[in-house]
Parts: structure tokens; sequence; C-alpha cells
């Protein structure tokens, strides 16, 4: 069973930077499709980026291509997600999901204008 901490959040200005992390534990992570998410207030569940397992293949949701970059570091069992160029409307909690179904408790990011 693979389990996930994120951490990384904050407050920061627009136009301003962040890098979440999401720790994973357990031996099968390696092989795991990873993925970001996150959800505004008062809205639904919104996909971020996705990486397969090997970090060969990223995909990002339009909303956030050209700013935000994922990586993964396999010998450290952790995921990242460099944000730059932050605006308002990234304000919301971000989650890290391994393997389409296990979920972090997420981590809120926070974006003054």
């Amino acid at each position: 069973q693979v389990q996930l901490v994120e951490s990384g959040g904050g407050l920061v200005q627009a136009g301003g930077s962040l890098r979440l992390s999401c720790a994973a534990s357990g031996r099968a992570y390696n092989s795991y499709p990873m993925a970001w998410f996150r959800r505004a207030p008062g809205k639904g569940r919104e996909f971020v980026a996705a990486m397969n397992g090997s970090g060969s293949t990223t995909n990002y949701a339009d909303s956030v291509k050209g700013r935000f970059t994922m990586s993964r570091d396999n010998a450290k069992n952790t995921v990242y997600l460099q944000m730059n160029s932050l605006k308002p409307e990234d304000t919301a909690v971000y989650y890290c999901v391994a393997d389409g179904r296990l979920w972090g408790q997420g981590t809120q990011v926070t974006v003054s204008s």
C-alpha cells in the first residue's frame, strides 16, 4: 500500500512560485503513474498534471501548461510540482494521486492578488 504526504503549500503573491512535494511510501511506488489534482473553494476537483511511472510522459491541464512542471525522483520516492507565475485562480488545495486511486491529504496553496 502506498501512502502519500504532500508539502510545500503556502501563501504567495501573484507572479510568485512554489514547489510542492509528494513523498510516497511503499515498494510499488516506482511503477505507479502519478498525478496532481486540485480543488478550489466552492469548485469541484480539477486535474492539474500527470506523469507515467518512468517519468517519460507528462500531461498538463491547459490552465497550467507553460507555468507548472511536474517531475519525479524515484530514488527519493517523491514527485514534485513546480508552480511558476502563479495566479489567484490557482488558489486551491492540491492533492497528489498515485495510480489514479490513492490520494494524499492535500496541501493548501493561496495566491494573493
